[in-house]
């Protein structure tokens, strides 16, 4: 799938950890929302492949959106090292996230057509908020491998699956390619 879907970015390899992007450029003085209305959680949920058809969302999923993917941006940031979670206490991260993973998960169906099986999930919104969740305590649970982008201006995480465990960058096509481009530049500037 492409890393950039409906105005979205999907770079860390599970919609959990891909859901802290909705807030671009957050050490910024002023970020941007990408989760601005109950439609944009919509339109989130279906560009991540959790659903061809999303169910209506309300001012309430909103809010509960948004502090899910604050308490796994919280969260990503104390697992990779950092001095502590951003927006408040790591008490606080886990809470919100144990919350929302308590929360009616949405219910998978299987569907068949002819030979091919497809699973489909169903519920409110609030319940593919919770899947989200639920994905994330597995995440952070498991032990994966999750990392930082190393790019300074870059404040996304990924789960780093590549063969040796050496990845760098959130996408080899975005900050990868800025970082390579920057050092040739610099090489260049010193051995000229």
């Amino acid at each position: 799938m492409a890393e950039e879907r409906d105005g979205f970015r999907f770079r860390g390899g599970c919609p959990a950890i891909d859901l802290p992007a909705t807030l671009q450029a957050r050490l910024k003085p002023a970020p941007r929302e990408l989760l601005a209305t109950p439609e944009d959680v919509r339109r989130w949920m279906v560009a991540a492949g959790l659903t061809d058809t999303a169910p209506p969302a309300g001012e309430g999923d909103l809010a509960l959106a948004r502090r899910l993917r604050e308490a796994i941006y919280d969260l990503a940031v104390h697992r990779h090292g950092g001095s502590g979670p951003p927006g408040g206490s790591l008490n606080s991260a886990l809470y919100v996230l144990n919350q929302v993973a308590a929360l009616p998960a949405a219910t998978p169906a299987l569907a068949l057509a002819g030979s091919t099986a497809a699973v489909a999930l169903h519920g409110p919104m609030s319940a593919f908020i919770a899947t989200v969740a639920r994905e994330a305590v597995h995440l952070f649970g498991s032990g994966a491998p999750v990392r930082q982008c190393q790019s300074p201006a870059c404040t996304l995480f990924f789960v780093d699956t590549s063969r040796a465990g050496d990845r760098r960058w959130c996408s080899m096509k975005g900050c990868g390619t800025k970082a390579k481009v920057a050092e040739f530049r610099r090489r260049k500037r010193e051995g000229a």
